[in-house]
């Protein structure tokens, strides 16, 4: 590869995706590294490369640094040590700078944007080991090509991921580029994560077919640069994998967002079980064909506007609920509706639930299990206002979300107590779980939820309920509206 054609103005040079098991380096594999030498040799490719380019940074995001639901660490201070003393290595260690410069412009620029993104609640301040395996490969091949001083000289940015939507993650990849092109920084980013954790029934996670089936989807994905493809994984389906990269690879799509990219990939193993995938993409001349996450939000936009109109009353009821207090915070009342109203909504009571999703992921959910109200249009009403808005796992649904969102209301019958979790059925039944004073309920029929024992536990966590209490089980159905 010819790096002098790259501009010495600041830019991503490169980006690659890179994997980090401890046992690729030798003083921890102990000779166990030998089953994934193809690995390790496309590994040493990428990292000459990356040596080739004599970054000023090197930007890792690492699924293994501090990571919070809906917030992106980026790490403080000036420098970081790390080792891999908790896998029998301490001697292998590492201390790096950070770039406390494009640090900060970072956080400027994702604060300016309302993107949840900082310096705050560091939890570990030490390199952990999805940071430490690219740098022990970085490097060792920087010793190897006897690189200069000024060269081994480059800082670090590293940064957690969160539990926020894709959506977030790409948009932060992009102010990620914007810092590095306003500071004239020269940077390579390194996306570390492995794939999916369930390749093999020999392997440490065992065996789901959402394991094949999401390496193979990934690095396809790689080997095109398809990165709008990225979006389409359901958060459900990449659960069931136990992939810890993907949202690592999200935010470097979108540090190349716009522009031409040449893919490469290098290799692909799962002999461990394990996914790793190792591949680079080499950004070129502005391309508008690839502003994927302006492409993606078009396409939701789009599918919601033709939801709309099939939309049955209780989910129409609901939408102009929760949007009317949202644009105007007017709560609406039943004379208010906009649509045509059944005979069930204003003259039945019962209980209700409203559920939002926002790009695949759940944004607020509150209901009543009893029927609280005069009628069922203004149990609805009341709900969809609370789930929007006073969930306390969520923030506030803003007017700019309003476009993106999915509803469902479950109309519920009345719950009937049962004997044991045999008269559940996961599909059919949601579940309340109660001990005293406190209760966990959860819906039928949710998407990562197959067995009774799973819905159980989860309502169970939900109310605050330990297995060893006494507690006693109510059974429920519902009507699914969408």
């Amino acid at each position: 590869m010819d790096t002098r054609t790259q501009k010495e103005s600041g830019q991503i040079l490169a980006a690659f995706i890179v994997p980090h098991p401890p046992l690729i380096v030798p003083a921890v594999g102990r000779g166990g590294e030998a089953q994934i030498a193809e690995t390790t040799a496309a590994y040493e490719k990428a990292a000459e490369q990356i040596a080739a380019f004599a970054p000023d940074t090197i930007i890792i995001t690492s699924p293994h640094a501090t990571m919070y639901a809906d917030y992106f660490h980026i790490s403080p201070g000036k420098r970081a040590h790390g080792s891999f003393a908790n896998f029998g290595a301490r001697e292998v260690a590492f201390d790096e700078e950070y770039d406390t410069e494009l640090r900060d412009r970072l956080c400027d620029e994702c604060e300016a944007a309302g993107i949840d993104a900082g310096t705050l609640g560091e939890i570990e301040p030490a390199l952990d080991h999805g940071t430490l395996v690219p740098l022990y490969f970085i490097r060792r091949a920087m010793e190897k090509a006897d690189a200069p001083q000024s060269v081994r000289d480059f800082r670090i940015l590293r940064i957690g991921l969160s539990g926020q939507p894709l959506t977030e993650h790409y948009k932060l990849g992009v102010k990620i580029r914007r810092a590095v092109e306003a500071l004239g920084r020269r940077a390579v980013f390194v996306a570390s994560g492995d794939l999916s954790h369930k390749l093999q029934t020999y392997g440490p996670y065992g065996f789901a077919p959402e394991g094949p089936e999401y390496d193979a989807r990934l690095m396809d994905v790689c080997s095109r640069a398809a990165f709008g493809e990225l979006f389409e994984f359901d958060e459900t389906f990449c659960e069931k994998a136990a992939e810890c990269g993907h949202r690592s690879f999200v935010i470097m799509a979108g540090a190349l967002d716009g522009r031409a990219v040449e893919a490469e990939v290098y290799v692909h193993q799962d002999v461990t079980g394990v996914g790793y995938g190792i591949a680079s993409f080499i950004p070129g001349d502005r391309d508008d064909s690839r502003h994927f996450l302006e492409q993606y939000l078009r396409k939701i936009e789009e599918q919601t506007a033709a939801a709309r109109e099939d939309e049955d009353p209780y989910v129409a009821l609901a939408r102009q609920s929760l949007e009317s207090y949202i644009l105007q915070r007017k709560k609406i009342s039943v004379k208010d509706a906009q649509m045509p109203l059944t005979a069930e909504l204003t003259e039945s009571q019962a209980g209700a639930f409203v559920s939002i999703h926002e790009f695949g992921k759940l944004r607020g959910c509150i209901g009543t299990i009893l029927p609280c109200c005069s009628c069922l249009a203004e149990e609805i009403i009341d709900n969809a206002v609370s789930a929007s808005t006073r969930d306390p796992r969520f923030s506030p649904i803003t007017a700019d979300e309003l476009p993106y969102l999915d509803i469902n209301v479950d109309v519920l019958t009345t719950p009937e107590r049962i004997e044991s979790r045999e008269e559940l059925d996961v599909k059919r039944y949601g579940v309340i779980v109660t001990c005293g004073g406190r209760r966990g309920l959860l819906l039928p029929d949710l998407d990562g939820v197959d067995t009774v024992d799973q819905q159980i536990s989860i309502a169970m966590q939900k109310g605050g309920i330990r297995s060893n209490e006494n507690y006693v089980l109510d059974r429920f159905e519902v009507i699914r509206h969408k």
